[in-house]
């Protein structure tokens, strides 16, 4: 059980409850899936074992879900194309989808959504990201790599799915687990997930809301930017929350518990920073959990509150009574506002950085590090997010070497000690000055700040952890006013200067810390409502 009554006891959501829905929900799927499974005895036996407990799990749920399977040198393996193991297709006969690995870990979601929409029949994708689709008009062959450690890669390869199965006249489509397919990944130098090439060409990297991965599709390069055709639904709200991370989960929960009409708007997976982080240590109640199972954790608890909107990007706020909220998708009517943007990861700002992200070039030990098993990667930073991130990497095989510009650590006491025992060496007073390589990384070029010298290290990859950056594009674009520092002013009710507009956690600046943040979202939210029944504004005005 999760969540807080009243009384801050626990109480709330019934896993048995959810598991009963689940299996209603795969009872009644209304026609018959084929699955298609081959395989090579002795070639990536274990993911072919466990493909095949995943599909034995999933036929478990539904009898309409058929398996066949085939070694690679039978006569159907030659008619559909296929060479790798374990290679599944999904309806073969109706379209064109074929999965290279086994759907474990954050894949079996999207294992689970490829079922349900192959079902059922129907896609869920909005009339935003379908009309986009069916402008394309020339074939569109897909290559999405991913990682079963990998939050983000799930939406990208459901928006691929949806894609495939729509229009399976014109799109083919084939999911790539890089754990799995080692030679592919580095055949395409997708050292970074999710990636996403079309007709042999990259035209994604990381996950993407629906309308932006279709605009992507259609142009055949990244799309950053999505206008709509034209207005969608528009929703009336007391508390509109921009961010679904901790601070915006938690103001979401404490709005709707204290009467507000509360809705929480997220562009990215929900979570934030937290979704990407290894191990957490410091929750309290929590001895250590995965970062992405507290935040699932904490979803399933808002959800219990609040109506979340992912995949939607905020465009711009009008400030106003009411204020009126513009996101790719649709309009948002509220009396009050809260941002909850957070803060994205800071670059080195050195050559090879950009040039090579996603070649070797990574911000996610989670999402990335199982592609370096065995090979030499440097861990850029010195505090407890880059020791975290080093630990987890040693722990899977990793080469690793933490780099760091100053003669001590700044992470806590007891993740350095962790650091010491497992051998982990560590450079200091060093920083990275370059990154080269020729298609992926190659060498990493240092300057010594003690010594004034310069070095170079080989190594296949750079992970960096330096910190962050607060994400204020937004608001600034409303007019509020910023710190010297660059975070979002405010007072102790986080109140900005605009009438009706708040913050909360990592974009107000501050410790950067999970319980941190959920306090200031906890504190924004109570604050908004006192406002809402009291409103300074009105006292002001007087």
């Amino acid at each position: 059980m999760i969540g807080t009554g009243n009384d801050g006891n626990a109480q709330g959501v019934d896993l048995d409850q959810v598991q009963d829905q689940v299996k209603t929900l795969f009872k009644n799927i209304p026609n018959n899936i084929s699955l298609v499974l081959f395989t090579t005895p002795g070639v990536n036996d274990v993911f072919a074992n466990a493909c095949r407990q995943v599909i034995r799990a999933f036929r478990e749920l539904s009898p309409r879900i058929d398996l066949k399977e085939f070694d690679t040198g039978h006569k159907e393996a030659k008619k559909r194309g296929i060479t790798q193991s374990p290679t599944l297709l999904i309806n073969p006969d109706t379209y064109n989808i074929k999965w290279y690995g086994a759907p474990v870990g954050e894949e079996s979601k999207t294992f689970a959504e490829a079922v349900i929409i192959a079902g059922y029949g129907e896609t869920g994708m909005g009339s935003e990201a379908a009309k986009v689709l069916s402008r394309i008009k020339e074939k569109r062959d897909i290559k999405v790599f991913v990682s079963p450690t990998c939050p983000y890669c799930p939406q990208q390869a459901v928006n691929a799915l949806k894609a495939a199965i729509m229009r399976p006249d014109i799109i083919s489509l084939e999911i790539i687990d890089i754990q799995a397919n080692q030679d592919l990944a580095r055949k395409y130098e997708a050292q970074s997930v999710p990636q996403v090439y079309a007709n042999e060409k990259l035209i994604a990297m990381g996950a993407q809301p629906e309308e932006l991965f279709m605009s992507s599709l259609e142009k055949m390069e990244q799309q950053s930017v999505y206008i709509p055709e034209d207005d969608a639904e528009e929703v009336e709200a007391d508390l509109v929350v921009i961010g679904g991370g901790p601070a915006g989960l938690t103001a979401g929960i404490y709005g709707a518990r204290s009467g507000l009409n509360t809705v929480i708007i997220e562009k990215d997976s929900l979570g934030g920073q937290i979704a990407s982080t290894p191990s957490v240590e410091n929750f309290p109640g929590l001895t250590q959990i995965g970062g992405k199972a507290l935040v699932d954790l904490m979803v399933s608890h808002a959800l219990e509150y609040v109506k979340i909107y992912p995949g939607e990007e905020v465009m711009k706020i009008e400030p106003g009574e009411p204020a009126v909220v513009v996101t790719n998708r649709r309009k948002f009517k509220t009396k009050t506002v809260l941002l909850a943007t957070g803060a994205r990861h800071r670059h080195l700002d050195v050559p090879g950085e950009n040039s090579l992200s996603g070649h070797g070039v990574s911000y996610c030990s989670t999402c990335d590090g199982p592609i370096f098993k065995g090979k030499k990667v440097i861990m850029a930073g010195g505090g407890d997010s880059a020791v975290t991130e080093a630990l987890h990497l040693n722990n899977i095989g990793v080469d690793v070497t933490l780099v760091h510009r100053r003669d001590k650590l700044r992470a806590q006491d007891h993740l350095v000690k962790k650091l010491e025992e497992n051998q982990i060496p560590v450079i200091y007073n060093a920083e990275i000055t370059e990154i080269t390589g020729k298609g992926k990384v190659e060498k990493v070029n240092l300057f010594h700040n003690d010594t004034k010298k310069k070095s170079s290290i080989k190594a296949d990859g750079v992970f960096i952890s330096i910190g962050y950056s607060p994400s204020v594009e937004l608001a600034k674009q409303t007019g509020v006013e910023l710190t010297d520092d660059g975070y979002i002013k405010h007072d102790e009710k986080h109140r900005t200067n605009i009438k009706g507009i708040y913050s909360a956690g990592d974009v107000e600046g501050g410790y950067k810390q999970i319980v941190t943040a959920a306090g200031h979202g906890s504190e924004a939210a109570l604050a908004i409502f006192e406002d809402l029944v009291n409103p300074y504004w009105k006292k002001e005005d007087k």
